[in-house]
């Protein structure tokens, strides 16, 4: 065995607990890489062969893991914060999450860490939990972790535009946006989501073209919908750490062309040496079949790369 494992929690800076598995190496280092997760129905404890090869591979090269559940694990569920006569129960998950409250999560994971001896911080983030390393990145410049590792970014605001067709998605942002204003963005809304759930709130969020959730705008990128009025991939543009980008050749949410929407994002910071970009053949959007390609290539850029 590579490693011990451990089932932990921790809270995150606005004080809500949430839970993690801490991997260990069998060998001491102060390395560690913090993952997290897509959000829908999603959450680490579904993703075993995943972790556990991740957890594995890391191991092998002195790098400890720490997947753990953010806020927006599940579509809802309910989460402790506070401690002791403030302690309260709140709603969480994706159908109450916004998204740049993810730098809560993400600085209490590393304070956490920090308190257990670590001091060298690297980021996976997969699905949606790209998007909020690239969103914990543009707010937080300044942060203690040296490398980011994006695993099939998503463009949510655009799969929501080609669901729902312009008249619809530009009816739901309105009526979500005025909903919000009216202090009724924790009513929760389910026209037009084909079984999904979310609070105005959230779904203001995630749709909204200039809002935090559209940082792979693929959609209106290639098909110019001119949604937004910011300037487009602006908050991924902004990273200056050592990035590995890695998509699967069939993902299922990149209109068909994984490598063309990769190809997109290496025109963005074309040039910077910082960005190595990887597809993973024959495998989808959460790479099934292929967890071990995936953990060796992660590990291999880590090595090669230095991992302080």
């Amino acid at each position: 065995m590579t490693h011990t494992v451990q089932l932990t929690e921790f809270r995150s800076t606005d004080n809500i607990v949430l839970p993690a598995l801490l991997f260990t190496p069998n060998i001491k280092t102060s390395k560690i890489a913090l993952y997290l997760h897509g959000n829908g129905s999603s959450s680490v404890f579904y993703s075993v062969k995943k972790m556990n090869t991740l957890a594995k591979t890391l191991s092998q090269n002195g790098i400890a893991f720490f997947p753990f559940n953010n806020r927006g694990a599940h579509y809802i569920h309910k989460l402790t914060k506070g401690i002791g006569s403030n302690k309260t129960d709140v709603k969480m998950g994706t159908a109450n999450e916004l998204i740049k409250d993810c730098v809560y999560d993400i600085d209490g994971a590393i304070d956490f860490l920090k308190d257990k001896g670590f001091n060298t911080f690297y980021l996976i983030g997969s699905s949606t939990g790209a998007n909020k390393i690239v969103v914990y990145h543009f707010y937080k410049r300044k942060n203690p972790v040296s490398k980011y590792i994006l695993l099939s970014g998503g463009d949510d605001t655009g799969l929501y535009y080609e669901m729902l067709g312009r008249k619809k998605f530009k009816n739901l942002l309105s009526k979500s946006k005025k909903a919000v204003k009216e202090n009724r963005g924790g009513e929760l809304v389910t026209k037009y989501l084909e079984g999904g759930l979310m609070s105005n709130q959230s779904l203001f969020d995630t749709i909204n073209p200039d809002g935090d959730y559209n940082i792979f705008p693929f959609n209106e990128y290639m098909n110019k919908l001119d949604l937004s009025k910011k300037n487009l991939f602006q908050e991924f543009t902004t990273i200056d750490k050592p990035t590995l980008v890695i998509y699967g050749e069939q993902d299922e949410y990149c209109y068909g062309n994984a490598s063309k929407c990769m190809a997109i994002l290496e025109d963005q910071v074309r040039g910077n040496p910082l960005f190595i970009f990887k597809i993973i053949k024959n495998t989808d959007h959460g790479f099934h079949g292929k967890e071990s390609e995936l953990s060796q290539t992660i590990s291999l850029w880590l090595k090669k790369n230095g991992t302080s």
